[in-house]
């Protein structure tokens, strides 16, 4: 039970003094150990082209959705291009550039790629100014790599129109974070005692706690975490997206969130939370591997099949999950040809096998990948 007259973890005298059941916790731990090491167990029997194709998914639904979580919608294909860019990995036509989502292609990156490098301050505020290189947040301006100061009023998350607003929180005041934020980095850099993945949970709560920027605190703290999941995997290469859990969860997410900043420093309850949602992202990437894998045998069926560049990126398209029914408009404005080049592309893939039509009929026609082409598919 809460005690003391304080609102929010960080107004507690022990502040920042964390505390939890490692006993209580032994099982999830386990668990998530468990877990990954299946998955590592498989991914180091398929060869480094597929592990590469295993990570630029997993990567690319991290960026996606620790966007989509705060309401962003990033361009998918853009996401992924950009990654594959930065990585070396072959994709076949790129998608277009987008600014937005470059700064968080850079930011996840650069936490997950450069794990070992140490947490600072100047680190985080060219992440901050990758995620607003405009300088502003929608139509708001704000300070850009820099703490927030305050100057509005109190940082608060609050929801509900105005006049019947309910305030979920509210953070330290702007004067306590250089003090606050350096004692952070000293924690996320030395070398503290706790289990790496205890130390994963702990760091996205203490910063996102602390929300020392205007916006971006959200994304950021996720960051921070998969930086230290990183860490604790050894290895920078990511196979799992935390961020594409969190938003399978946002709702529970959010609670767990609300319920620990106004509790007490023992964050048992929060810690359980988080590695139960990391033993989901785990099993939801098995997923992905075995699309990724259909994927590979899907090409390697059908290597020696003449395609031009917009069946390639077509066919890619709906090895990925496409979403919706592809008709010829479709093909059309998502290849950028005219309707008739899109039918001749879809025509030739019907008669290769590649693809089928549905049985609707009419302007209800639409186009999928034949199910013997497409192999043991998910």
């Amino acid at each position: 039970m809460k005690s003391g007259n304080y609102t929010y973890i960080w107004q507690t005298n022990e502040w920042p003094d964390w505390r939890y059941d490692l006993a209580a916790l032994a099982g999830p731990l386990a668990e998530v150990s468990r877990a990954q090491g299946l998955l590592l167990g498989r991914l180091a029997d398929v060869g480094m082209p597929l592990r590469d194709q295993a990570s630029l998914s997993a990567l690319t639904e991290d960026v996606v959705k620790t966007s989509e979580i705060e309401g962003e919608q990033l361009d998918v294909e853009s996401v992924r291009s950009s990654i594959a860019r930065r990585l070396g990995v072959d994709i076949g036509a790129l998608g277009p550039v987008d600014r937005h989502a470059e700064g968080v292609v850079e930011m996840v990156l650069d936490a997950t790629a450069n794990c070992d490098a140490p947490v600072s301050r100047e680190r985080l505020f060219g992440w901050h100014a990758a995620l607003f290189p405009s300088g502003y947040s929608g139509l708001s301006r704000i300070g850009v790599g820099a703490w927030r100061n305050d100057a509005g009023g109190p940082m608060q998350l609050v929801s509900g129109p105005p006049g019947r607003q309910r305030v979920h929180f509210q953070a330290p005041p702007a004067e306590r974070l250089e003090t606050e934020t350096e004692r952070f980095f000293d924690w996320v850099n030395g070398h503290t005692g706790e289990p790496p993945l205890i130390k994963a949970g702990l760091a996205h709560l203490w910063f996102v706690t602390l929300h020392p920027f205007d916006d971006g605190n959200g994304r950021i703290a996720r960051a921070v975490g998969d930086l230290l999941l990183a860490r604790a995997d050894g290895s920078p290469q990511r196979f799992y997206s935390l961020s594409a859990q969190i938003q399978r969860e946002r709702k529970a997410y959010y609670d767990i969130l609300e319920r620990t900043q106004k509790g007490t420093l023992d964050v048992t309850d929060w810690l359980a939370w988080f590695h139960n949602a990391l033993h989901r992202a785990v099993d939801q990437a098995q997923h992905t591997l075995d699309a990724v894998l259909a994927k590979a045998r899907f090409w390697q069926r059908f290597a020696g099949t003449p395609m031009n560049e917009r069946q390639v990126k077509l066919v890619n398209r709906l090895l990925d999950g496409f979403e919706g029914k592809l008709t010829t408009s479709k093909w059309a404005a998502i290849a950028k040809c005219s309707p008739d080049t899109a039918l001749r592309d879809i025509n030739e893939l019907l008669a290769r096998g590649v693809l089928r039509k549905t049985a609707a009929g009419g302007r209800s026609t639409h186009y999928e990948l034949n199910e013997a082409s497409a192999g043991d598919r998910p």
